[in-house]
């Protein structure tokens, strides 16, 4: 399954009769994409539906035995728990997950990367150190949730919608953020789940997004930040400063100290320009949340379409949400740049396999109940159409959460499934650009680095445009795949160069930094 596949999807129907999508001619479903009632015939495939199927959802097109495979995007999608006949529903009722080999067949698809004829550019703004960033913070973190209310009040004294002289003369600073969380304390002081808070919040303080950063603690937690700083190789500087509410004499001198570092930060941050720089500069996270039957065809190809030409230009894509690659992650081996790379891929696989049988868990239990709703019955369906958003290219290298991406290229960083965790991983391992798929309509932000958000649907964007980038919809009535995904990658070089996006203009971004949580809180 790739990219180019989708750009002459087979269609049904028109706008005045229901219409189907077949995406492979070996699938046993097509997909509604206008509410079939019972006795509609769909002449292109020979069959009348039986019973109500929903926009979104799958129609068997074929009989299906109990216990035999159904496929979609030519692949397993999961085994007929019943028998199913053609026009019947196929959803989880009828359809359950199952085991089935996987052939990982190692860098065996793996291409030379084709790089663009004509270069690509952005505005953006160029660090002391060559790094570049796409927006131009002051960001305040703390070490332990104890912190977390005077990073709170620190950040508000700067808020231009509440105090708008504060920030009056320094109209290159985007704003100042706190970034809080729930932990820090009372974990293993030794143990990984540590370590990945310290490795996170080290990507977020020397992030290139960020101008100027506070970290600040309690005093007496686990979490102490000298030894945060020393694990990720930071000093005390102009432009990190670090200090606790024990030493500083309490709550009130700690905000009075913060709104005082910043204000001797601000000069210098808003002493910056823009600049053109290349494409190859952008390290974008990919993302996809509140998904429905439509992300894999629409959404999730256009942004793979965009992906592909970001790798040409020299630039990152950095797919991540591990279990929701799960029993697709074959079509990644496949295009893994070596072996050994591919291997790295299904070491995270194992990893999550054994994570979730030590918690009584199971990696099918995936999709959740608004997937569900949107037409996605099990994870395998899940994540064969999630994966459509990391394009054709080769995978070039694996990371673990937070790790800083140093790669050029498509890489994969092993997170957890759940959004706001993923993209905080990404950021820290250095995105500067977040492109967040969504069909049943996510609200989501990603402070210090902007997300574009794009629309699986045109009744989504109509009814939630406000929330809304980028309308994919269109391809479900018959535009280009390829067409819309060379103007998502515009849309990416015009973000990065400091258009505000959705999420931006109603100030989302703070609340949704949520470092990964896996160690054992006593």
């Amino acid at each position: 399954m790739n990219t180019t596949t989708f750009d002459t999807l087979e269609r049904a129907g028109s706008h005045t009769s229901p219409r189907v999508i077949r995406l492979n001619a070996l699938d046993d479903v097509v997909i509604a994409i206008d509410q079939l009632v019972s006795g509609t015939a769909i002449t292109s495939e020979g069959v009348t539906a039986s019973g109500l199927i929903p926009p979104g959802h799958k129609m068997a097109t074929r009989p299906i035995e109990t216990g035999q495979p159904v496929r979609r995007y030519g692949q397993i999608i999961g085994f007929a728990s019943q028998p199913i006949k053609p026009g019947q529903h196929v959803h989880s009722h009828n359809l359950t997950m199952g085991d089935f080999t996987r052939d990982y067949a190692y860098a065996h698809d793996a291409r030379p990367t084709v790089r663009a004829t004509e270069p690509a550019y952005f505005q953006g703004i160029v660090r002391d150190d060559g790094r570049v960033a796409t927006r131009n913070y002051i960001g305040v973190l703390t070490s332990v949730n104890c912190s977390a209310t005077v990073a709170r009040a620190i950040a508000d004294h700067f808020r231009r919608d509440v105090h708008p002289e504060a920030l009056a003369d320094f109209p290159n600073v985007d704003g100042v953020v706190a970034l809080t969380h729930s932990s820090g304390c009372a974990v293993d002081s030794e143990g990984e789940g540590l370590k990945i808070l310290q490795r996170t919040l080290g990507g977020y303080a020397c992030h290139p997004n960020f101008a100027g950063v506070l970290v600040i603690g309690l005093g007496c937690e686990t979490n102490q930040i000298s030894t945060l700083l020393k694990s990720q190789g930071l000093k005390d500087n102009g432009r990190l400063r670090s200090f606790t509410i024990q030493d500083t004499g309490g709550t009130t001198q700690t905000i009075a100290r913060g709104i005082e570092l910043i204000r001797e930060m601000l000069p210098a941050a808003n002493a910056v320009h823009r600049e053109s720089v290349p494409a190859s500069h952008l390290l974008v996270g990919l993302q996809c949340g509140g998904s429905d039957g439509y992300s894999g065809i629409s959404a999730n190809p256009v942004l793979g379409v965009a992906v592909d030409m970001l790798v040409a230009h020299g630039g990152t894509a950095i797919l991540s949400e591990t279990p929701e690659i799960y029993g697709a992650e074959h079509l990644l081996t496949r295009r893994a740049e070596t072996v050994e790379i591919g291997q790295k891929l299904v070491e995270r696989i194992r990893w999550w396999e054994a994570h979730c049988a030590r918690s009584g868990a199971a990696m099918n239990n995936n999709p959740s109940a608004g997937n569900k709703s949107g037409g996605l019955t099990t994870v395998l369906e899940k994540s064969l159409g999630g994966i459509a958003k990391a394009g054709s290219t080769n995978l070039v290298d694996v990371y673990e959460y937070a790790q800083h991406v140093d790669a050029h290229g498509l890489v994969f960083m092993d997170t957890p499934g759940y959004d706001p965790v993923s993209a905080t991983g990404q950021v820290a391992g250095g995105a500067n650009l977040i492109c967040f798929t969504t069909g049943r309509g996510s609200a989501y932000g990603c402070a210090p680095s902007p997300s574009i958000k794009l629309a699986t649907n045109t009744a989504l964007w109509e009814r939630q445009s406000d929330d809304m980038d980028f309308n994919c919809g269109e391809v479900l009535s018959g535009a280009s795949i390829t067409e819309l995904g060379a103007q998502v990658f515009q849309m990416m070089l015009e973000t990065a160069s400091g258009k505000a996006s959705r999420s931006e203009i109603h100030g989302y971004g703070q609340q949704e930094f949520v470092p990964w949580q896996i160690s054992v809180i006593t």
